[in-house]
């Protein structure tokens, strides 16, 4: 058992000064004053007490790959997300579904939850048909405890190209398989800069009854067409996903700011880093200029930024991080710092900075200090 004692709490909304008793990977009990004697006192006074991160796009067996195969990125070390304060990670495959499998990416999913964090995976990649480990995407979704839903790349000149028949047949797939597993269900759009952007998406929602939750575009900052776009499939009901790492110049929260003034519900819209996958340039001809790598730590900045830079409340920035892709993943025991939630915990100093994480219950850094690293680190 671990009690924080006196940590300023934020749900995501504020709930004042409390003590907080850990057991069995849960949150037990949440009151002004705890005496357990037997628990494992942490000292919490001056500390904010947040959930921890969820990062619902990780590259967790590495990304990239475009210039050939010495760019093709290395996988997510444990230590990272710990440093970043994410508790719960959701891998998926980018555009090399050939070389990285979904065998590999469930593998991975699989030891990093033998580490001590949560982990979901999406099956599929940039491709269609997705490649999936049993031959079916249904099939993923339904027996794979790890698999909530697919990954898909639209718009995108790395992309297949599907038809909108085929992207109606996924998402139809997709969200039966979702109902009958109880997970999410969902169909993550990795958008590119293609003129086209969302428009099958708005077809698709035309001529069939599939809701707009099953899709969730990410990556919707990369031009100010797709992102008016985003703001539209945001007002009919669907989920966007804005790239922490994607904007040197604007913060996410500029982003948010707009979506704000358009009168648009904010709790849809959610966070990601695209960590250990690969930023790319490419000139007018279609060659590549730049590659690099995305860090996980991304979402960790982008929350400091809307605090500090969009003066936005720590409860509100916190909710695109924690609570919001919660409820869009359907993880119902994440993203919320209540009695029955799992426990897990980010104590952040009066700078914001990550200084003490507990994942599943697990204490896993302390005053800055990593208390557990991956398997070879």
């Amino acid at each position: 058992m671990i009690v924080l004692q006196q940590a300023d709490v934020y749900v995501p909304d504020f709930a004042g000064r409390q003590d907080i008793l850990i057991a069995g990977g849960q949150i037990v009990k949440m009151a002004e004053h705890l005496d357990c004697r037997e628990a494992e006192v942490i000292d919490a006074r001056g500390k904010i007490a947040v959930p921890g991160l969820i990062d619902q796009h990780i590259h967790i067996t590495g990304g990239g790959g475009e210039g050939s195969f010495h760019t093709k990125t290395p996988e997510v070390q444990l230590s990272a997300l710990i440093e970043g304060g994410i508790t719960t990670a959701v891998g998926l495959l980018g555009t090399d579904g050939f070389s990285r499998s979904v065998e590999n990416l469930i593998s991975k999913a699989k030891a990093l939850k033998e580490e001590g964090l949560s982990v979901v995976c999406l099956t599929g990649s940039y491709s269609y048909p997705s490649v999936t480990l049993t031959g079916d995407v249904k099939k993923d979704i339904l027996f794979i405890d790890e698999v909530i839903g697919v990954k898909l790349a639209l718009a995108d000149h790395r992309s297949s190209n599907v038809t909108l028949e085929e992207l109606i047949r996924l998402a139809s797939d997709v969200r039966v398989a979702g109902m009958l597993s109880g997970k999410a269900g969902i169909v993550t759009l990795h958008m590119g800069d293609d003129p086209q952007g969302l428009n099958k998406v708005f077809d698709a929602l035309k001529q069939t009854a599939i809701p707009a939750k099953v899709f969730h575009p990410t990556h919707v900052t990369r031009n100010p067409v797709l992102f008016e776009q985003a703001l539209e499939f945001l007002r009919l009901g669907g989920w966007i996903d804005l790239t922490a790492g994607s904007s040197r110049e604007k913060s996410c929260g500029d982003y948010i700011e707009i979506a704000k003034q358009r009168g648009l519900d904010t709790s849809r819209i959610t966070l990601s880093s695209d960590g250990q996958g690969s930023w790319s340039n490419y000139d007018e001809c279609g060659s590549l200029t730049q590659i690099g790598v995305s860090s996980v730590q991304a979402l960790h900045q982008q929350l400091v930024r809307m605090v500090k830079e969009n003066h936005f409340d720590l409860a509100e920035a916190l909710s695109y991080v924690t609570s919001n892709p919660a409820d869009a993943l359907q993880l119902k025991h994440k993203g919320r710092l209540q009695e029955g939630m799992d426990a897990d915990i980010v104590l952040l100093d009066e700078d914001l900075a990550v200084d003490t994480v507990i994942a599943r219950g697990k204490l896993m850094m302390k005053d800055r200090q990593l208390l557990v690293r991956g398997t070879y680190e």
